[in-house]
């Protein structure tokens, strides 16, 4: 037998894999679209709570009266509509809001927000440098053409023969191979220094050459690029040594000129027009006194309540003794929008719910690590084993941990990062692989750059250290950790 999602379990999935930013919008987008559901002002709520006191009875009436004034009650608000009953909808047991923030912020704090700052385009930004130039229409067709071929690192990946083709496809217009490289060679001078280079040997080039060639090592520089590039690039420096005749400290000082320019000059305005995508972390963990706190971050999320205006409608169309269509059909349909209401908040609570207990699930598996912020603390931790400590399905907690981020004493992490495989050391302990990349990072790091440890002296160096690993899965980590092999990590 198939097993189906009701609306509402699929709408509380939905939401339970947003991060905060969008949730933020998705609310917004649900309090327009459904005119039942409304945001809480401080002063709105206030006068909520009045309100639900005003019509609550004493809590100290126990007199033989109370039966009496439930009953009318209940004759007030129950008819004979038998699909009907206003009690689902109306419930004065509570303040009918429910409120996002989980921890003890109050409405009067400061809040503090993020300015989000816009650009110019990539394209508008190459395209300005066009209309500074003495192009003819022909040529500022063709100078649009190439800007338009760029890619975000400012490289032209296409042939020439192919704008030509371009251009007479698209504009109509015969062009040579001359004619396109010539106008490529006016857009090699815009700023940044390196745009519209075809390789990275060129991008070099054109940086190194806006530059006066007035020292011996920036001539070297020019040298090494020009001539000898293919050796700099297997580091191949005693060939270059050889060739150049240039003693070990120019080499080592044109080396350092050369580190200094940009390889992907175009991501330097490309992030002009990229959208720019701010981390706001979902969960707050703090260290007090050795004590570990966790909050929801819920600081720029709205209070929901369902309309009290709606409920009064609801309740006045209930009260009604008129059994025409209009009446039937405008209690549908405050029924249903009110009904829709509940159920949002309702998902949204359960929302928050589940992710604070599957965080501070996370947080005492991982007690030792958000106490110190050391790496080789975290232990081996997989879905599963938070999953069977909060009681809840596989799927639901990989909701959880992959676009959820956590702010901690030791920065912002995403929570998947903290899931990682088991391995056992030499002594026969588990080990978590995090560790492991830790180690070998440190190892790394620590090594003479003049002579690197390859892979298979990695596998010893960690052997020793009690990590007996094979010199594959070393491999597997070192790119993981985007760490080049030993021959490109060798410097002078």
């Amino acid at each position: 037998m198939m097993q189906k999602l009701s609306p509402q379990q699929v709408l509380v999935m939905r939401l339970l894999q947003e991060p905060l930013l969008a949730l933020e919008q998705r609310i917004k987008q649900e309090i327009e679209m459904n005119p039942a559901l409304e945001e809480l002002t401080p002063e709105a709520d206030q006068e909520e709570v009045d309100v639900m006191e005003e019509e609550l009875p004493p809590t100290d009436s126990v007199d033989g009266d109370e039966d009496e004034i439930v009953r009318e009650t209940e004759d007030d608000v129950s008819h004979d509509n038998d699909d009907f009953s206003l009690e689902d909808y109306i419930d004065d047991d509570e303040i009918p809001d429910y409120r996002l923030k989980i921890n003890n912020s109050s409405p009067d704090d400061e809040v503090r927000e993020t300015p989000l700052a816009s650009g110019i385009s990539y394209q508008e930004f190459l395209l300005g440098q066009v209309g500074l130039q003495t192009f003819t229409p022909r040529e500022t067709i063709i100078a649009t053409m190439i800007i338009g071929n760029l890619d975000e690192t400012g490289y032209l990946q296409r042939e020439v023969p192919a704008l030509c083709d371009d251009l007479a496809f698209n504009h109509n217009i015969e062009v040579t191979p001359d004619e396109v490289l010539k106008v490529l060679k006016v857009i090699q001078g815009f700023d940044p220094a390196g745009i519209g280079a075809r390789n990275l040997q060129e991008c070099l080039l054109l940086q190194i050459e806006r530059k006066p060639l007035l020292t011996k090592t920036l001539q070297l520089v020019r040298a090494i690029l020009s001539d000898y590039f293919i050796e700099f690039s297997k580091k191949h420096y005693d060939k270059i040594l050889l060739k150049t005749r240039s003693t070990e400290n120019e080499l080592k000082e044109a080396i350092e000129e050369i580190q200094k320019l940009n390889p992907k000059p175009g991501l330097n305005i490309s992030e002009l027009s990229r959208e720019t995508n701010y981390i706001i972390p979902d969960f707050v963990i703090t260290s007090i006194d050795g004590i570990l706190e966790l909050t929801l971050n819920s600081r720029n999320t709205p209070e929901l309540s369902v309309s009290r205006q709606y409920i009064d409608m609801l309740r006045g169309y209930s009260s009604s003794k008129s059994t025409a269509q209009a009446n039937k059909d405008a209690i549908s349909f405050i029924r249903q929008k009110v009904e829709s209401a509940k159920g949002f908040i309702d998902a949204v609570k359960q929302r928050q719910q589940t992710l604070f207990t599957t965080m501070k699930a996370i947080m005492d598996y991982q007690h030792e690590y958000f106490l110190s912020g050391d790496e080789t603390r975290l232990r081996p931790m997989i879905l599963k084993d938070i999953a069977s400590v909060v009681k809840l399905d596989i799927s639901t907690v990989s909701r959880v941990a992959n676009s959820k981020y956590v702010q901690t004493p030791f920065g912002t992490f995403l929570l998947k990062t903290f899931f990682s495989e088991s391995m056992q050391n030499t002594k026969g302990e588990e080990i978590s692989t995090r560790e492991i990349k830790k180690i070998l990072q440190d190892c790394i790091e620590a090594e003479d750059k003049s002579t690197p440890l390859t892979d298979d002296e990695l596998v010893v160096l960690l052997k020793t250290k009690g990590y007996n690993i094979a010199r594959r899965t070393i491999a597997k980590y070192r790119e993981q950790l985007s760490i080049p092999v030993a021959r490109m990590r060798k410097e002078l």
